[in-house]
C-alpha cells in the first residue's frame, strides 16, 4: 500500500474512534504499520519516529501507544522478556477475528507469529458452560524453533 493511502486510512480510523488526528499519532501508527510483524517496544517506536520528528519525546510515544491501545488501534503483548511490545492492531488491519498467536523459542528468543486460530470450539464451550462471552484471547507457545531444533540434533 502506498504511503499516502496508509496515512489516509490511519486518519480515518482515528476519526472513527473519536480521536483527534495529530502528527504524533499518525507517526506512531505509521511506524507500526511499516514494521508489521515486528513486535516493537516503545523505545523501538521512539527511535524510528524521532529520526523523522526529533521534537517528539519518549513520554509522548508512551502516552500515544497507551491511547492507541485503549482505542484498540494497536495490540500490546508481553513476551515474558520484561518488555511490553506493540504491533499494529488487528482491528486496524480490518481483521475482526482474534489476534494471531506467538511461538517463542526458548533457545534463541525468536518470536514467530502464528495466524491459525483453532480455539473457536473452546470459546463456544466456555460461553455455553459459563455464560462468559470471549471477546479475544492471547496464546503463547514456548519451545524450540526449527533452526534451534536442527542445531540440537
Amino acid at each position: 500500500m502506498e504511503q499516502k493511502n496508509t496515512e489516509e486510512l490511519l486518519k480515518e480510523k482515528l476519526r472513527k474512534k473519536g480521536l483527534k488526528v495529530t502528527h504524533q499519532r499518525i507517526l506512531v501508527l505509521s511506524v507500526l504499520e511499516q514494521n508489521d510483524g515486528r513486535h516493537m517496544t516503545a523505545e523501538d517506536v521512539y527511535e524510528l519516529v524521532s529520526a523523522d520528528y526529533p521534537d517528539i519525546g519518549l513520554a509522548t510515544v508512551y502516552r500515544t501507544l497507551q491511547l492507541l491501545w485503549d482505542m484498540q488501534l494497536v495490540d500490546r503483548l508481553n513476551l515474558d522478556d520484561g518488555c511490553v511490545r506493540y504491533e499494529i492492531g488487528h482491528l486496524l488491519k480490518g481483521d475482526t477475528r482474534h489476534n494471531h498467536h506467538h511461538l517463542i523459542c526458548r533457545a534463541c528468543n525468536k518470536v514467530i507469529p502464528f495466524g491459525d486460530d483453532l480455539l473457536d470450539d473452546l470459546e463456544h464451550h466456555i460461553e455455553d458452560a459459563t455464560g462468559f462471552h470471549v471477546l479475544d484471547h492471547e496464546l503463547k507457545f514456548y519451545g524450540l524453533c526449527r533452526e534451534c531444533m536442527t542445531k540440537q540434533n
